[in-house]
């Protein structure tokens, strides 16, 4: 994709009166070169793996750390006993989210959706939707796009990187993504799908990335559910016609700017945040012990 700003990408979709999937569909084709028919197979290929993560999750199975695991199940335990707030689709982006991340820890397949450390949030927010058959295939596909043009400016304007940006710019772009695609599935206006996206990007502006003993476990799995029910909320508003005081480019911009100024040792090097914790440098020296 060749959109540099999410106002171009917008305006593509006014002046060729698309929608927004068809236009970040569009530029796509045209940088890839790519016949439709083959990024559309490729878009559903993804999403298939999305779904076969989830299915494919073992609650029994942990990490090699010890750190991650079984917390999926928990949460889905939980609510059917009654013990969550929120309603049945909340609980299932939560338990999702996990799934996705806790199955990246055990080094099975997941979808890099921006990256591995971010990527329980998009399948989170749209499994249960499927499964309710709220959204069909290509209804999820379509929103598929819209996540991966949003995706796409960020990496552009600023980065996708932990190491980079910190957290912020992994499942702060996820959630950003994740909400412009579920304001897309509920025909939001692709300037409802921008508002969307700020407003989460906007929302963990600053998150550091901080993994305990450098792995992709803790906290970073549970941040997936954050970025996951930011997405959600953040959609909620923008399709209630709620707008954001700060353009979408311009929160992009910002993200870029904060990720710079962090120190490094928030920035995946494992030396700061909860890293640096007590309990952070013990659990390290264990492991660091047993390999």
């Amino acid at each position: 994709m060749s959109f540099l700003s999410c106002e171009e990408m917008l305006a593509a979709a006014r002046s060729q009166n698309l929608s927004l999937a068809e236009a970040i569909l569009r530029s796509d084709l045209a940088e890839s070169r790519l016949t439709e028919e083959a990024s559309r197979h490729a878009m559903h290929h993804l999403w298939h793996v999305m779904e076969a993560t989830s299915l494919d999750y073992d609650p029994a199975q942990r990490s090699r750390s010890g750190l991650s695991g079984g917390d999926a199940a928990k949460v889905e335990q939980a609510h059917q006993a009654g013990r969550s707030y929120g309603g049945d689709y909340l609980a299932e982006v939560t338990a999702e989210a996990l799934k996705t991340a806790e199955c990246n820890a055990c080094m099975k397949r997941i979808v890099a959706a921006p990256t591995a450390g971010s990527c329980g949030v998009l399948p989170a927010v749209l499994l249960p939707l499927a499964r309710a058959g709220e959204a069909d295939e290509e209804a999820i596909c379509e929103a598929l796009y819209v996540a991966a043009g949003f995706g796409q400016v960020i990496a552009a304007r600023a980065t996708l990187a932990g190491a980079e940006g910190g957290c912020q710019a992994e499942v702060g772009a996820a959630s950003a993504m994740a909400a412009a695609a579920l304001c897309h599935l509920k025909g939001g206006t692709p300037e409802q799908c921008a508002a969307a996206a700020a407003m989460a990007l906007g929302n963990l502006l600053g998150l550091v990335c901080d993994p305990v003993a450098g792995l992709v476990e803790v906290p970073c799995i549970k941040r997936n559910v954050v970025g996951a029910v930011n997405a959600v909320s953040c959609a909620n508003m923008a399709l209630a016609g709620v707008d954001y005081a700060i353009p979408c480019d311009e929160v992009i911009d910002a993200m870029g700017r904060v990720g710079s100024l962090l120190s490094p040792d928030l920035r995946e090097t494992g030396q700061g945040g909860l890293a640096a914790t007590p309990t952070g440098v013990r659990i390290a020296e264990r492991l660091t012990e047993e390999a």
